[in-house]
């Protein structure tokens, strides 16, 4: 702790003799919630950091004509016309501990479970450089959820960007839960270094203490951090969270570590970055989101890939749908920009069928090619007799089994018993191993 503070003071007392710690200095003219508009402030760039006169902290959010948009991050006092701000030079930048593993922390480097800061941390930027495409490699290990159904049907590799998307209580969080529960026995038979990421936006602090309370039962904290934005913290503060949990996970990449991040949830996020840009008086589009509300979260998800030193960043944003419509705003965007999609349906959830998949939406683009060969084959077999049950099911379902032709009737009952097999209790993941078992006498 004292090496950093005096690390701290010498860099300030060097910048005082080259005197290169004078700074513009502004008024505010403008307040309205967390934004306020500013004066004076000539050289300040995009979103370096700046200090309100002993009652803030925030970032330029926006330069204007003769003026500049800050958001605030941090309010002691409030704020008011005619406040001093402060630039500092610097931009905006987060803090993370090494040691916050297995804690729930925010963007300033504070254990919210114990209120207080780490005593070793560093400054992480919020946004690093995307990886380059030459910096990347195929992606074609599995990560597994432990989830038949994601498994076996829809697989996951390793650096791929897998949405998962449903109505309100749906089991979305649970999917991400059971697939952080479930790396435990991948670490247990020394497969792979791992890192889980839970990236919580705008939840409420009882929501986020219920998920630590889960993982800390199953033993799952020791290789899992929370990066948590509360519903009582400020709209920039929940904008900014996703893009410094993937900052954290950039880092324990560049160390040869496999990552899973899940984000709960883009829909929140979306629908605070457009308050934000609506308070900043950016010009409204569809829905009243802002023009770019695609591209960030493409570049934020543009950050999952396998990593040319053999890491990866996995990401599992998950979106919240209204009504099971997930051809919305939002939800195509980010469909677009996702490598497939596990759709969960309230129908499902309502007939006892957990997870709650829609098979016949949900897709994953690389398929078989995250797949080991014994699975894969199984897998193609399953899906092909499951998916063709679905469509049958449709149309029969009301009829009298006695009156279907043999064919028929023997297609409904497998595709009966796969339904049953694929039911799964939360937190019980099963192996490859256990799947093929399973699943074996289904595929003949």
């Amino acid at each position: 702790m004292s090496t950093h503070i005096e690390d701290l003071l010498n860099e300030k007392i060097e910048k005082i003799k080259n005197q290169e710690n004078v700074f513009d200095s502004g008024k505010v003219i403008k307040v309205k919630d967390y934004i306020i508009e500013a004066t004076g402030l000539e050289n300040v760039k995009y979103f370096e950091k700046v200090n309100i006169w002993e009652k803030g902290m925030g970032y330029v959010n926006q330069i204007n004509e003769n003026s500049v948009t800050i958001a605030i991050v941090k309010e002691y006092a409030p704020i008011v016309v005619g406040d001093i701000v402060n630039a500092t030079g610097e931009p905006f930048k987060a803090i993370f501990a090494k040691q916050a593993i297995g804690r729930i922390v925010d963007i300033f480097g504070v254990d919210l479970l114990t209120g207080r800061a780490f005593d070793q941390f560093e400054y992480i930027d919020v946004e690093n450089p995307t990886i380059p495409i030459m910096d990347r490699r195929e992606v074609k290990r599995p990560m597994l959820t432990g989830i038949a159904g994601i498994d076996l049907i829809y697989p996951i590799g390793k650096g791929q960007r897998q949405l998962i998307i449903g109505d309100k209580k749906t089991g979305k969080t649970q999917i991400a839960l059971d697939t952080i529960v479930n790396q435990g026995k991948q670490l247990a038979n020394n497969e792979n270094d791992i890192i889980c990421i839970y990236i919580a936006v705008g939840k409420t602090k009882k929501e986020i203490k219920s998920i630590y309370n889960e993982l800390l039962k199953r033993n799952a904290l020791s290789y899992t951090l929370i990066v948590a934005a509360t519903n009582d913290d400020k709209q920039p503060v929940v904008s900014l969270i996703p893009f410094v949990g993937l900052s954290i996970a950039e880092e324990y990449m560049k160390m040869k570590k496999d990552v899973i991040v899940v984000i709960d949830d883009l829909k929140k996020h979306a629908d605070t970055y457009r308050e934000i840009s609506l308070v900043s008086n950016k010009t409204p589009g569809r829905e009243a989101y802002p023009a770019d509300i695609f591209y960030l979260h493409a570049r934020l998800l543009e950050k999952g890939c396998q990593y040319k030193n053999g890491g990866s960043i996995t990401i599992l944003p998950i979106v919240e749908t209204k009504g099971g419509d997930i051809t919305d705003y939002i939800s195509t965007n980010i469909i677009s920009i996702t490598d497939g999609q596990i759709v969960l349906s309230e129908k499902e959830f309502g007939k006892g069928n957990k997870p709650a998949i829609n098979y016949g939406n949900s897709v994953s683009r690389l398929g078989g090619a995250v797949q080991k060969e014994d699975i894969k084959k199984l897998g193609a077999t399953i899906r092909r007799k499951f998916l063709s049950y679905l469509e049958t099911k449709e149309v029969y379902e009301l009829a009298n089994m006695d009156e279907m032709s043999p064919e028929l009737r023997k297609k409904m009952q497998e595709g009966k018993q796969i339904q049953e097999a694929l039911n799964q209790q939360k937190f019980s993941p099963l192996s490859n191993a256990e799947i093929i078992e399973k699943f074996e006498p289904l595929g003949d």
